[in-house]
């Protein structure tokens, strides 16, 4: 029988206990660790709400800006990205086939309507034409001769020298020369035809871009590239795509007669180029896109406008006449819906729900659940709810560069911001 030695057995359990203690003291500092995170982020939110004016860091009045809702009136616009698209673009071809031996435009420049452009080399088609005038010349004596004997077959049948057959054979015969002179003059007056192709002129007024072909090449019909492209610069059109919804209230206004304009802005829809109306709707619908095409002309007499262009359109279908206007920043969305802050004489806040129309710049129109005077939240209504209580700048306190230029529109006040109307 094996006897435990005393000392390994005290060595076990200080191990073990050593070992329990420190287990313990893991759990300890896993619980103090978990605390202090707690804590910390518990902190930062505090200091964030109290930086965005939470309402359990901040329980006094809140600072707001408002304007006034006035009357006014408001555009009712559609915009879509269009494409400059002139309304005559000729590629200028050969209708016969030969070496090109003239140029007579420069890249880039305006020519008129039957200006000379290019010259093809006549020779081999003078040289056709001469061949038909001869053939139509030995034809035309055959036919002179054939009649001048149907004349004395005429006279001679009378007194019996020839039988009536006779006659009649002289008389298919010159009907036959007839034929021959009628196709032998279509064959010269094609020759004059392809001879006068020769001379290529241009068949629409417009300015001429880089040229296809050079001087002492082979040119043919079945060239798809052809020597020139022109394109008509004034007037000139834009195309442009909206949604088939949006069309019906377009057809409508265009049906009742109304020349709608249109105004085209550059690529980043800062700077105005031009101002031209609608002219024409496509007649179906982009089953791909669900889209319709338009067409506006535009004079384009300063040559701002460029074929192929990317370009912004507005079209402006109609215009809301003296109806209630309120600043954009003024709308909040959310679950009551589309609403507003109504400011109240007690300088507290109240939801209004609204329905809005048509926006334009930085108005939009308020269809129902305004009336003109109502002031309501412009800045700082993200921080609100029903009920709060709200101070508002007096007169000559800084305001926000946007509320400045509306108070510049309404003059001094008590609110200290305003929203000017149309």
């Amino acid at each position: 029988m094996n006897t435990p030695v005393p000392h390994l057995s005290r060595r076990r359990k200080r191990l073990k206990y050593a070992a329990a203690i420190g287990v313990v003291l893991l759990v300890l500092l896993l619980i103090v660790r978990a605390l202090f995170l707690s804590a910390h982020a518990v902190g930062q939110t505090g200091a964030a709400g109290g930086r965005r004016g939470g309402f359990a860091q901040f329980t006094g009045p809140q600072p707001v800006q408002a304007a006034a809702a006035v009357r006014g009136d408001v555009p009712v616009t559609l915009s879509a990205l269009g494409t400059v698209t002139p309304l005559a673009t000729v590629t200028v071809r050969t209708q016969v086939s030969g070496h090109l031996v003239q140029l007579g435009f420069a890249e880039g420049q305006m020519v008129k309507q039957g200006q000379f452009l290019a010259e093809i080399d006549p020779r081999p088609f003078q040289v056709a034409l001469e061949q038909a005038e001869g053939q139509f010349a030995r034809d035309q004596g055959l036919l002179h001769q054939a009649q001048a004997d149907l004349v004395r077959y005429k006279n001679a049948v009378t007194s019996g020298a020839i039988t009536a057959q006779q006659l009649d054979d002289q008389q298919y015969l010159v009907e036959q020369y007839g034929g021959t002179v009628k196709s032998d003059q279509a064959q010269v007056d094609n020759a004059k035809l392809n001879l006068s192709y020769c001379h290529i002129t241009a068949p629409v007024a417009g300015r001429v871009g880089l040229r296809q072909v050079d001087i002492g090449n082979y040119v043919q019909t079945a060239d798809a590239n052809g020597i020139v492209v022109i394109t008509e610069p004034s007037p000139i059109s834009v195309i442009f795509s909206l949604p088939q919804d949006q069309v019906p209230q377009v057809l409508q206004r265009v049906n009742a007669g109304a020349k709608l304009p249109v105004t085209l802005f550059d690529r980043s829809n800062t700077n105005e180029l031009a101002q031209g109306y609608l002219a024409a709707v496509d007649n179906m619908v982009n089953t791909t896109t669900g889209t319709v095409q338009l067409r506006a002309v535009f004079q384009n007499k300063d040559g701002r406008l460029f074929p192929n262009e990317f370009v912004n359109a507005a079209l402006l279908v109609d215009t809301l006449k003296d109806t209630v206007v309120v600043p954009v920043a003024a709308i909040q969305r959310g679950v009551p819906g589309t609403f507003v802050y109504l400011v109240n004489s007690d300088d507290s806040v109240s939801l209004r729900v609204v329905s809005v129309g048509p926006a334009d710049g930085e108005r939009v129109a308020v269809l129902s659940g305004l009336k003109p005077g109502d002031e309501v939240v412009t800045d700082g209504a993200e921080q609100l709810k029903d009920g709060a209580k709200v101070t508002l700048p007096a007169a000559g306190t800084a305001v926000p560069p946007a509320t400045a230029q509306q108070d510049r529109k309404k003059g001094p006040g008590r609110r200290g911001a305003s929203f000017g109307g149309t």
